[in-house]
């Protein structure tokens, strides 16, 4: 990969069919083939109107990808979900830039999402705390962790 990584935004509704297309199988690619985990991955938020998808394209392929969703309907909270790239193209910082891409559209409101539990320390890096105990979604250990709003949940 030498060309440049370019970062993409949309809303759910903006999206093309063949981007959409090339967003679902990233994740199916990572999520369901790579991590050897059957779930189903279209979960119906995907194309919800306060969905927004941001990707990174190199060479004309999408090799990360982010879903930022509103959790309320006055967009007071937020939550990230669906993070992954590609095998190839790890390790170039991209995951980096969509968090901070998301989170800065997020600012100070309220942000969680469910970290896979291996890699709770990358997102600690970008502000997120846990915000619960781990627990295990189709066999994999996550935490829940949340970035903004108050108090953290904390251990009694």
């Amino acid at each position: 990969m030498t060309a440049t990584a370019a970062l993409h935004r949309a809303w759910a509704l903006d999206l093309d069919l063949r981007t959409l297309y090339d967003l679902l199988r990233l994740r199916v690619d990572v999520f369901v083939v790579e991590q050897a985990c059957p779930y189903p991955e279209l979960d119906g938020r995907d194309l919800l109107p306060g969905t927004r998808h941001l990707w990174i394209e190199q060479d004309g392929q999408v090799v990360c990808t982010l879903r930022l969703m509103e959790e309320h309907d006055d967009g007071s909270s937020y939550r990230i979900g669906r993070l992954c790239t590609r095998p190839d193209a790890r390790g170039h910082g991209h995951t980096t830039r969509l968090l901070r891409t998301a989170l800065a559209e997020v600012g100070s409101a309220p942000c969680r999402l469910s970290a896979q539990s291996h890699l709770v320390d990358m997102y600690a890096k970008h502000g997120f705390t846990p915000d619960g105990e781990e627990f295990i979604e189709d066999g994999i250990p996550h935490v829940p962790m949340r970035r903004g709003g108050g108090e953290p949940w904390r251990e009694v």
